[in-house]
């Protein structure tokens, strides 16, 4: 079986297909000759990662399965959330820490949580798989790997940020991954 990541980040394909059933081929959108760019004009997690599987399975008649990934700050109303890739009006990560660090400057509750929602469309039928991480939000920027929001989000029952680990310790308790891993135990069921 082929089954379609709505992605062309060829490390989380790399990533999935490392761990699924050898039986599944896991395909980026390039493979496919996919190089629309996809609009994610959901107004949830949920949305936008349906909004995406759904385009593919329509325009390709193929298998897939897509994620959207949000921060989302307790004292912010859950802000950034869906907007996370953009909350500064810009998809320049800095700008939107900046704006993250600067609405929380007073703020005592730290408490986010990292929420990722894949949505799988196998034979037209949609299935969700969520990865949640808590943490607190850092007054300020450590460490320099990860991208996004991880130079100021520390994981619950950490001394470091994102930033500050090594990619495969992120992965391991990463939203996302934790997310994969759900899809993962479903595929390998099948």
């Amino acid at each position: 079986m082929q089954l379609v990541f709505a992605t062309n980040n060829h490390h989380k394909v790399a990533e999935v297909q490392s761990k699924i059933n050898q039986q599944i081929k896991v395909l980026s959108l390039a493979d496919i000759g996919c190089f629309e760019d996809i609009a994610e004009t959901g107004l949830t997690l949920e949305e936008n990662a349906s909004i995406k599987s759904r385009y593919i399975f329509g325009a390709y008649q193929i298998n897939c399965f897509a994620d959207d990934t949000g921060l989302e700050i307790e004292a912010l109303n859950q802000e950034p959330g869906v907007f996370s890739a953009r909350y500064s009006g810009t998809r320049d990560s800095e700008k939107n820490i900046d704006l993250v660090l600067e609405k929380l400057k007073n703020e005592n509750n730290r408490k986010a949580r990292f929420r990722t929602v894949i949505s799988l469309i196998l034979n037209g039928k949609e299935i969700l798989f969520e990865g949640i991480v808590n943490g607190n939000i850092r007054k300020e920027r450590t460490g320099t790997g990860g991208f996004g929001y991880d130079a100021i989000f520390e994981p619950e029952g950490y001394n470091i940020t994102f930033a500050e680990m090594d990619m495969a310790s992120k992965n391991n308790i990463s939203h996302r991954g934790l997310a994969v891993e759900k899809l993962i135990h479903y595929l390998n069921s099948l």
